[in-house]
């Protein structure tokens, strides 16, 4: 399943009152491993740099090693970098991902069906929230 297959599952790790681990800051990661910049990964999710930034350092905080470093600098010369450890985690989430959509293919299937036809296609678009 997927965006554009049917309903989407969204995936929310929560530990207690240290993080919530979901979609939007899976998909923060993945745009700074893209871009490079906390501040371009940001504009690519439609986000001003503070919250970005405040999503960052929630994360590094709740891990024993940062999630993502940044060295600073002027144009052209600074970034963030998200670290192996990083990399690792957002890679075990995609995984939980993967394994839940497989999972609970049928069961989604089965309640989609039974949905009114304008909502179960509005289901088509999935979508990703934090």
């Amino acid at each position: 399943m997927g965006p554009d297959l049917g309903p989407d599952l969204q995936v929310r790790l929560i530990f207690g009152d240290v993080l919530t681990l979901g979609p939007g800051k899976a998909a923060l990661l993945d745009h700074i491993i893209a871009e490079g910049s906390i501040s371009a990964a940001g504009r690519r999710m439609a986000m001003s740099y503070t919250r970005a930034w405040s999503l960052v350092e929630e994360m590094n905080a709740a891990f024993r090693v940062p999630l993502v470093v940044t060295a600073r600098g002027g144009a052209g010369h600074g970034g963030a970098t998200v670290t192996p450890e990083g990399v690792a985690v957002l890679q075990t989430y995609r995984r939980i991902e993967a394994k839940l959509r497989a999972a609970c293919a049928e069961d989604i299937a089965e309640i989609a069906a039974a949905m009114r036809g304008e909502a179960r296609d509005a289901g088509l678009s999935g979508g990703v929230s934090e």
